[in-house]
């Protein structure tokens, strides 16, 4: 009699579903208990996408166009960042949907499908919301030390990259998208780039939105900013059009501070406006800063 009691108590347990491990992280919606190490994953932002590549999690899914080489493998059918296909997302079966920026309003329609989180990303702050991400994302997949090592990592550039910079004068960030052209300000999207780099904004009262205030090359001459940070949008998501350098080929901008001293900086493109924020995008964006402002990848 004891005998088949032992045997049927653990062929119950066996049998039984284990509980999974839970971990706390932050999502832009605030602090989410989730099971630990999803297995499948749909990722609907390519900054996400790029700090979970850096961390070597596996089980990554992401729509066809990544943008970058190194995450092409990721390509799986999955719509768009800013359109979803759903009917392809429920076939895959996620444990976890990664939505972030782009794919943020689409999150309550996600979550009928499977465990959404909400990981947005501000930009007048984007480092310390790369950090937070790192780690927390290490917790959840079980890979706390990769993570404090690209953090440290991170820590590393970021202090090099201001050493270079601090003090180093006043600067305007300018987006072009063929023929036209956009400024932010400190608050804005590229924010951060003032904030962390040590480089005053030219001006302080520029419009807070998406694609910037519109200025003129009037502006950019009466501003006369010591250095000008250039990205290009139409070249970031593949759009043929007239290109940054071109667009800003003029004497009003060749006039100013930055034009006579060589300073005006293209940055990174796709690395800033696609995936800003990323593991491996924020470290060749910090490099192209440093060869910018004479340091060792100069």
């Amino acid at each position: 009699m004891t005998r088949h009691f032992t045997i049927s108590a653990a062929i119950i347990a066996m049998a039984a579903p284990a509980f999974a491990e839970t971990v706390s992280i932050e999502t832009a919606l605030g602090a989410v208990e989730l099971e630990s190490q999803p297995e499948t994953i749909a990722v609907l932002d390519i900054a996400q996408l790029d700090i979970l590549d850096a961390l070597g999690v596996s089980g990554l899914n992401a729509p066809d166009k990544t943008y970058f080489p190194h995450l092409a493998e990721y390509g799986a059918g999955l719509g768009t960042l800013h359109e979803p296909d759903y009917e392809a997302i429920n076939a895959l079966a996620p444990d976890l949907v990664v939505a972030a920026n782009r794919s943020s309003s689409k999150v309550e329609d996600l979550s009928k499908l499977a465990t959404t989180i909400d990981m947005t990303m501000r930009g007048y702050n984007l480092i310390d919301y790369t950090r937070t991400r790192i780690t927390d994302y290490g917790t959840l997949f079980g890979l706390e030390d990769k993570a404090a090592e690209l953090v440290a990592t991170l820590e590393a550039e970021l202090s090099e990259t201001q050493e270079l910079t601090e003090g180093r004068g006043n600067a305007l960030i300018v987006m072009t998208n063929g023929g036209k052209i956009s400024a932010y300000g400190a608050e804005g999207r590229f924010g951060w780039l003032h904030n962390e780099l040590g480089l005053a904004p030219v001006i302080e009262d520029i419009e807070t939105v998406t694609h910037g205030e519109a200025i003129s090359f009037e502006f950019i001459a009466e501003t006369n900013p010591d250095w000008i940070l250039v990205l290009d949008r139409a070249a970031a998501i593949g759009q043929e059009g007239e290109s940054a350098a071109a667009t800003l080929n003029n004497s009003l901008v060749a006039g100013t501070t930055a034009g006579q001293n060589g300073q005006i900086v293209y940055l990174p493109s796709a690395e800033v406006y696609v995936a800003g924020g990323g593991y491996t995008s924020t470290i060749k964006l910090l490099d192209a800063v440093q060869a910018a402002f004479g340091g060792t990848n100069s």
